[in-house]
């Protein structure tokens, strides 16, 4: 087995160290081969250059750069589509949701499943430090404009940044996508379900990392997101690719 761990980073070089350290640890004691990619999403601050440092210390690290500031979805659209693996996870680079948890999502892929995601909102999931209250509000705003939008409603948590999918559905799906904002977590559950894909929502272990903002502004342009996926979708085939 070998997987592709995918990491967008926009101007994370307080945190990201930690979390590839962490990556880096974790895998290099797996029975499965892996690589690291960070996707460097035009940052103004000195990401690249933190990564470029590790890559004497974490095995198979690579770092990809978009250049300019182009979005959370173009970036890991762009690290999916470039991976090797048989199985490919993008996870934030704030390390909310730790690299481990990965061991509760990879069996489902290989009983059947062709992409699992971690949930916060399932049964069993823990959730060790929350969000302020005004940050759940407008999550709680954006989940319900998913179900009503996108016609999600078979989904608890669209937006939980722990996903991992087959090759297979990876390539199909993300060639597909044209989101570039934060909504691209919408846009790939609502092509994997109108393509024919299995999904399966796992209960993770999930902390708050401050310095994480959500911002009105932000939710509304995640409406408009929501409308062009509902349109976007219209056009793709009901099939998987062959």
């Amino acid at each position: 087995m070998y997987l592709s761990v995918i990491i967008p980073a926009y101007n994370e070089e307080k945190r990201i160290t930690k979390t590839l350290l962490d990556a880096g640890e974790y895998l290099k004691n797996q029975d499965y081969e892996s690589e690291v990619i960070v996707v460097d999403d035009g940052s103004a601050d000195n990401t690249a250059g933190i990564v470029s440092g590790l890559k004497n210390k974490i095995k198979n690290l690579s770092l990809v750069s978009n250049g300019l500031n182009r979005g959370k979805g173009f970036s890991v659209r762009r690290g999916m589509i470039s991976a090797s693996g048989e199985y490919r996870l993008f996870m934030d680079a704030d390390n909310s949701t730790p690299i481990s948890e990965i061991s509760k999502l990879l069996p489902f892929l290989s009983s059947g499943y062709d992409i699992a995601i971690g949930s916060r909102s399932v049964e069993g999931s823990n959730i060790i430090s929350a969000q302020p209250w005004q940050r759940k509000f407008l999550g709680n705003c954006y989940a319900l404009m998913v179900k009503i939008f996108a016609g999600l409603y078979g989904f608890r948590d669209t937006q939980c940044g722990f996903k991992v999918f087959s090759a297979e559905s990876a390539n199909d799906i993300f060639s597909k996508c044209r989101i570039n904002g934060w909504s691209f977590d919408v846009e790939t559950l609502a092509l994997a379900k109108k393509l024919g894909y299995t999904v399966k929502e796992v209960p993770i272990n999930w902390q708050d990392s401050p310095g994480t903002k959500v911002k009105i502004k932000g939710i509304i342009k995640a409406g408009f997101d929501l409308l062009r996926i509902r349109w976007y979708a219209i056009g793709v085939k009901q099939e998987k690719a062959d």
